[in-house]
């Protein structure tokens, strides 16, 4: 297996996984959003697998343009 391969299957993320994956949603979420803070992340175990929420407030949705 490679050194830096995703493990399938576990239970948890590290603080580190949790920090990089925040990190890139709060830039998707700054192309649609005006944010206030940081988003949070919740993992929850469930039958079939997990449940992830990511919890952000934002002040104001930005308005996109079509492109031509």
């Amino acid at each position: 297996m490679k050194k830096n391969a995703i493990l399938l299957d576990r239970d948890d993320m590290s603080d580190f996984e949790r920090e990089l994956f925040l990190r890139d949603v709060q830039r998707v979420n700054e192309e649609y959003f005006e944010c206030d803070k940081s988003p949070s992340l919740e993992i929850t175990r469930t039958e079939d697998g997990f449940l992830v929420c990511v919890i952000f407030s934002t002040r104001r949705i930005k308005s996109l343009k079509h492109p031509i």
